[in-house]
């Protein structure tokens, strides 16, 4: 699966055994259905849990109060 805001996708490499022989593996993002605010509608995205995070974090920011 693919992240639809950020665009993170599956990675590939070898997993490396203790004898040093090299066998191809691939590693997937973490990524989960989430329901998102897209200019102003609701829309059901496939996103990765560190957009979930940084989402997150915008949503609870509190603008500074001018006193």
């Amino acid at each position: 699966m693919k992240c639809d805001l950020c665009g993170k996708s599956r990675q590939f490499g070898h997993n490396v055994s203790h004898s040093k022989r090299h066998t191809l593996r691939s590693w997937d993002p973490n990524v989960h259905p989430a329901k998102v605010m897209v200019d102003g509608k609701l829309k059901r995205l496939n996103i990765c849990t560190r957009c979930m995070r940084t989402l997150h974090k915008q949503s609870n920011q509190q603008p500074a109060s001018a006193n």
